[in-house]
């Protein structure tokens, strides 16, 4: 079974465009659990455009007491973002290569020239007691390199696959994730996957066997606007379940 991961930012986000606390992100994470969600994502940014440290510190405390619901926290390795990590101490950190003024995620790391920088970054968060995840790319030659670092996991980015759903490239887009996916289960890597994906594209994306946790945000946050956070949840939980 594939873990959902709920990525609060864009609940965040609407906080944050009013100046008060409403919506509240630890009530949604509250809501999402007892709807059934095992996972609850954040991405805080630099610029805590949408969720803050203040929001990692509090989901934290109350994630600490459900046992069974993985905490990941996500982003670019800054010192102040490690500290947060060492201090917090979530299930998962997944390291994202954004710089600070991106818009989103659009890109995996490239260990043909950064896994000397990542090392001491990867190895302080095992040190910490941490699972690690770094964001990558459906490379073979990049997931055979993340395979020689402390990386735990790799989380593949799935916007390509995304863009290709529906088109004459979507079978040759998903049997890139196929084989990236393949050769990191055969390398003893895990893998996740996130970003665009969405009901419509999930169920044919996890006929890609042992993908561990999917973490989706923005296209769910609108699916539960129009479609009510009830029904959107367990439709999620029910393709997760189903999986490959």
């Amino acid at each position: 079974m594939t873990r959902l991961s709920v990525n609060l930012n864009k609940i965040a986000l609407l906080r944050n465009s009013r100046g008060r606390d409403f919506p509240n992100v630890l009530d949604f994470a509250q809501k999402f659990i007892h709807l059934g969600v095992k996972g609850i994502t954040i991405h805080p940014r630099q610029d805590e455009r949408h969720i803050t440290r203040q929001d990692a510190y509090d989901l934290g405390a109350i994630l600490a007491r459900h046992d069974d619901v993985e905490f990941n926290i996500e982003g670019y390795p800054s010192d102040d973002f490690l500290q947060l990590i060492d201090d917090v101490k979530p299930d998962q950190c997944t390291l994202v290569p954004d710089a600070p003024d991106q818009l989103t995620s659009d890109h995996g790391w490239d260990f043909t020239t950064q896994a000397e920088a990542l090392a001491p970054i990867l190895a302080r968060i095992k040190a910490a007691d941490v699972r690690a995840a770094v964001f990558l790319d459906p490379d073979l030659q990049q997931v055979e390199a993340a395979a020689q670092s402390q990386a735990d996991r790799i989380e593949l980015y799935t916007e390509a696959y995304a863009s290709a759903f529906g088109t004459e490239k979507q079978a040759e887009t998903l049997d890139l994730y196929r084989q990236a996916a393949l050769r990191a289960q055969a390398l003893g890597l895990g893998v996740n996957a996130g970003h665009d994906l969405d009901l419509k594209n999930l169920p044919d994306f996890l006929t890609i066997p042992g993908i561990l946790e999917v973490s989706i945000g923005h296209v769910l946050t609108v699916e539960c606007i129009e479609q009510g956070m009830t029904f959107v949840t367990r439709q999620y939980l029910d393709v997760c379940s189903r999986g490959a």
